[in-house]
């Protein structure tokens, strides 16, 4: 089993800036992705970033390009997400995910069903 913690969430201004973190812990611990996901009230999941552990590739969410960053490191089972001019769209429970699983063609790191284990998630409110 792997266990993820996320933690960095809290109440911000329009404009201000959080910075998520997660860490992975459990079995011996080696992912080939991780990635953030998002819920707002009464919405579904949605994908918000990943990276791709191999070339470090990253992806974002097309209302979180420009504004949110994704890093971390494999090697410590940790990723990160710097979100800046956070605006009261970005109100969401952020969840952060692993997977442990090889990445065939077609896996695109963008999907809930692509990943393997989640954690309990962190809120994040923006206020205007």
């Amino acid at each position: 089993q792997v266990q993820l913690v996320e933690s960095g969430g809290g109440l911000v201004q329009t404009g201000g800036s959080l910075r998520l973190s997660c860490s992975a812990s459990g079995r011996t611990f080696s992912s080939y992705a991780m990635g953030w996901f998002r819920q707002a009230p009464g919405k579904e999941r949605e994908f918000v970033a990943s990276i791709r552990w191999s070339g470090d590739r990253t992806y974002y969410a097309d209302s979180v390009k420009g504004r949110f960053t994704i890093s971390g490191d494999n090697a410590k089972g940790t990723v990160y997400l710097q979100m800046n001019n956070l605006n009261p769209e970005d109100t969401a429970v952020y969840y952060c995910a692993t997977r442990i699983t090889p990445i065939y063609y077609g896996v695109t790191l963008r999907r809930n069903n692509e990943y393997d284990y989640w954690g309990q998630g962190t809120q994040v409110t923006v206020s205007s």
